[in-house]
């Protein structure tokens, strides 16, 4: 099996294709349905803040006869939907189910918020910017998180508190959890999220995933 959207790498200039070739031969990005609900802003302590650099992403494909190549070198230009002082969100990658295709059209993501389909895989970063908060919610995914730059505080609904630095790593299994950047320095998290079955107590309840800032009841 081969993937009819991938191109030679000749095909290629700076990470954009020429123009000479069709649609039907270029890297197609198509639109899941994802989402999720709203960040707090960062305080105005993170005005003179400096954003991270915008990240690359190479991605491999094959030509018609099964030859490796590279389908796309460029970076990615974050999704900022709450302004400047709110989190930025790249998401490199989603698949609607796992195992994931990798004939099929690779997904445009570049205006969606990252959220893991229920029975799919999705991977992204996220910037967090100085003073600002993501606030309490849980998701129906197990999270596998390394903080690339500065620090966060991964808060959970019963008080607790840790907080994780660059090069340090977190396993997040559906608990509800808020993010705290109390520095002034934009943390960076990289995340690779799996949907999961639902958390079912042994009460029977079932941990439903929350939007938020609100509590589970």
């Amino acid at each position: 099996m081969h993937c009819r959207f991938c191109v030679r790498s000749s095909r290629y200039k700076t990470g954009k294709l020429n123009d000479r070739y069709p649609k039907s031969k270029q890297l197609l990005f198509r639109k899941p349905s994802l989402y999720i609900p709203h960040t707090t802003p960062a305080p105005q302590m993170a005005a003179s803040s400096t954003q991270l650099p915008d990240a690359r992403l190479v991605v491999t494909g094959h030509t018609p006869d099964g030859t490796s190549v590279f389908t796309f070198d460029d970076t990615r230009t974050p999704f900022a939907p709450f302004g400047p002082q709110g989190a930025r969100f790249t998401t490199f990658h989603a698949s609607p189910t796992v195992p994931a295709s990798n004939t099929a059209p690779y997904p445009e993501l570049a205006t969606v918020l990252p959220r893991c389909p229920p029975s799919g895989v999705a991977f992204c970063i996220t910037d967090i910017q100085p003073g600002g908060s993501a606030p309490m919610h849980r998701t129906q995914s197990v999270d596998y998180a390394v903080v690339l730059n500065g620090e966060i505080v991964l808060a959970l609904d019963n008080g607790d508190e840790k907080t994780v630095k660059a090069g340090e790593f977190m396993v997040q299994r559906g608990a509800n959890h808020a993010w705290h950047n109390r520095t002034r320095e934009v943390c960076r998290i990289a995340v690779v999220m799996v949907g999961t079955e639902k958390i079912v107590l042994e009460s029977g309840k079932v941990l439903e995933e929350t939007v938020f800032g609100k509590k589970p009841e």
